[in-house]
């Protein structure tokens, strides 16, 4: 029932803007279907990290404490629909028996069933395209296969090792919780960051804190509320982004960006903007509510995702260390 209406929500969103789901090809579309780094290239900005600038992101460390971003995952997650997972627990072949060996050995086995773009995940390179087309002006007629992606898939990242930056953007506004729709704008993010006294540089990641993350809280979750619509990057903060050149972009929301759409922005175009038309990764449903208590503005990122051939996402528990 909580997909049906998930979907049904967006839907309503989609129709009540009077948007389509299809996009047309902007007139400069030749432009972004070539990488700057070559018609090889399937990694995007992760590229702009380098031996020299994990280093530097190291030094951040004063205090040596760690804190997970990745929120809990199981059945009960909400999720953007259809998606949905389960998990059997399986003793192989040893009910009716005292275990292996002499000694007894006993063990637990796991079988995982779903998606994997749920709960906290990135969004690689081949997850989102225009009218068809992909990162590096790649067709999905050709690298999308039955039994994953011949191109862009996840398994070609390298760990993601950064300075990450948080933008507290509740607190910029005021609020406890960012209200849904509300677009993080280039003057927003600025704005936010001249309040925590830090700056976006060149090879960053950065996340942004909403509050969002409240609604899954409590006796009774907002789960309909909290999968259907949300605050996030609009398109004037994703092109500012852009500009300074960030690795991978990421929020404590199911989807990034503003929902509804705001006027003038396209179905999930913030998505378009940053990973086939620049190579920034996502980052979804990112725990930044520590980070915010501590106001930790800057940290060491680390991510190593699983490296699953063709895969377009990955659940995922990035870690910041301060």
């Amino acid at each position: 029932m909580l997909k049906k209406l998930a979907v049904s929500a967006v839907v309503s969103i989609w129709l009540s803007a009077g948007l389509s789901v299809t996009l047309a090809l902007p007139a400069d579309a030749q432009d972004w279907t070539t990488s700057p780094w070559g018609a090889e290239d399937e990694i995007g900005a992760v590229n702009l990290i380098t031996p020299e600038s994990v280093l530097a992101a190291s030094k951040l460390i004063k205090t040596g404490k760690t804190y997970n971003l990745g929120i809990i995952v199981d059945s009960k997650t909400p999720a953007f629909a259809p998606r949905t997972l389960s998990l059997t627990i399986l003793q192989p072949n040893q009910i009716s028996t005292q275990g292996l060996g002499d000694n007894h050995m006993t063990y637990n086995d796991d079988i995982f069933m779903g998606w994997l773009g749920i709960g906290p995940q990135i969004d690689g390179l081949a997850h989102i395209g225009i009218d068809h087309v992909y990162y590096n002006g790649h067709k999905d007629s050709e690298i999308a296969k039955a039994d994953g992606m011949t191109k862009l898939g996840l398994e070609k990242l390298p760990p993601i090792v950064a300075r990450g930056v948080m933008l507290d953007m509740a607190a910029y506004y005021g609020v406890d919780m960012v209200e849904e729709g509300t677009p993080y704008t280039k003057d927003d993010i600025m704005g936010a960051a001249k309040k925590q006294g830090v700056e976006i540089r060149k090879g960053d990641v950065v996340l942004f804190h909403s509050g969002w993350l409240n609604l899954l809280d409590g006796e009774n979750p907002d789960l309909k509320r909290y999968v259907s619509v949300e605050p996030g990057i609009g398109k004037s903060g994703a092109e500012y982004l852009v500009e300074i050149g960030v690795v991978a972009v990421g929020g404590d929301t199911w989807g990034l960006e503003a929902v509804p759409f705001p006027e003038g922005t396209g179905v999930f175009e913030i998505h378009q903007i940053l990973i086939p038309k620049n190579g920034i990764f996502i980052l979804e449903n990112m725990d930044t509510r520590e980070l915010a208590k501590d106001k930790a503005s800057e940290f060491l990122f680390v991510l190593g995702p699983a490296r699953l051939r063709g895969a377009v996402q990955m659940i995922i528990n990035p870690i910041a260390i301060r």
